[in-house]
């Protein structure tokens, strides 16, 4: 059958494709990135309510990756026909809502062991601009940045030369709960390779930094270098990557903002990938995660580290 499409969302419709989904309220709420309470108001109002633009593109997101099978109960639940109205304010307050997520899947990975954050698929909004829904499949990503413990037994397990400066004593002493530092991307990729992960999209690590919502930062919205080890802080080293608790994401991933810039797989240009999430070194100006940064592959400073993601779920053990 042919693909369904909406000209302008409202209740109804909402309704029409949630059920098709056969989705609850919460559930459908997760995947779009507004509150279940949002939802309910959508529902409630039915051709009456129709929400704001960027709601209205996550809604054609979500519409455009269903299956056959709920394309064709949409449809004929919905009856979907053009309607002619203007987008309204009614869910402006939906900035100012909280938004559950579920924080208590977290998983083990059975080969560098370290502590993995699920992040549900679903639509997040994106850019500098908070106006890109994009989708995302569920993937996990390391709570926290790679330590110089976690290097060191790569480098034991495969012998690979260690990064320039690399100090093994403060490795395994004081600077073991460390980012490492001093990585190019391929150190970082051969790490990844190894664990049987890889480095996350940029995408990818927006979302588990921002949540679904749009907010500016892990924590949300407000300007606070406290929660961060950047240049404000007046450290200028690297911390332990536990350290700012009141720093973390939605899915409680650390360090997401300063510490260390952190290696992505994005191929910008030829031989340059990009980097997120800013550094000690890094006025707090430029730890939002929506920003751009790149480096070459062999780059290589003591503000530059990384962490991995995974896919797959039945590659990883519980808690």
């Amino acid at each position: 059958m042919a693909r369904v499409s909406i000209d302008v969302w409202n209740g109804r419709l909402i309704r029409a494709l949630r059920d098709a989904k056969r989705l609850t309220q919460q559930e459908f709420a997760a995947k779009i990135g507004v509150s279940e309470r949002m939802v309910a108001k959508w529902e409630g109002g039915g051709e009456d309510t129709v929400p704001r633009p960027v709601n209205q593109s996550a809604l054609d997101t979500f519409l455009d990756i269903s299956t056959e099978a709920e394309q064709d109960r949409f449809a004929r639940s919905a009856r979907p026909v053009a309607v002619d109205v203007t987008p309204s304010s009614a869910d402006a307050d939906a900035a100012t809502e909280e938004v559950a997520v579920d924080l208590d899947r977290l998983v083990r990975h059975p080969r560098d062991g370290k502590l993995m954050a699920r992040v549900d698929e679903g639509v997040f909004i994106s850019g500098p601009s908070n106006d890109v829904p994009l989708w995302l499949p569920e993937f996990y990503i390391d709570v926290y940045p790679t330590t110089n413990a976690d290097y060191a037994r790569f480098l034991a397990a495969t012998g690979r030369p260690a990064p320039h400066a690399w100090d093994a004593a403060a490795a395994a002493g004081d600077l073991a709960d460390h980012p490492v530092v001093f990585v190019t991307w391929h150190d970082a990729a051969a790490y990844a390779d190894w664990a049987g992960k890889s480095l996350p999209s940029g995408v990818q690590w927006e979302k588990a930094a921002r949540g679904i919502r749009g907010d500016l930062y892990p924590w949300g919205s407000r300007l606070t270098p406290a929660k961060c080890n950047v240049r404000e802080g007046g450290i200028n080293a690297t911390t332990p990557v536990d350290r700012y608790q009141s720093g973390v994401s939605p899915y409680e991933v650390y360090d997401l903002c300063g510490n260390t810039w952190e290696w992505c797989s994005d191929e910008t240009t030829a031989g340059r990938y990009q980097l997120k999430g800013s550094a000690f070194t890094s006025p707090f100006a430029r730890c939002t995660p929506s920003n751009f940064n790149d480096a070459s592959a062999d780059m290589y400073d003591d503000d530059t580290g990384f962490r991995c993601v995974a896919r797959r779920a039945d590659q990883l053990s519980t808690r």
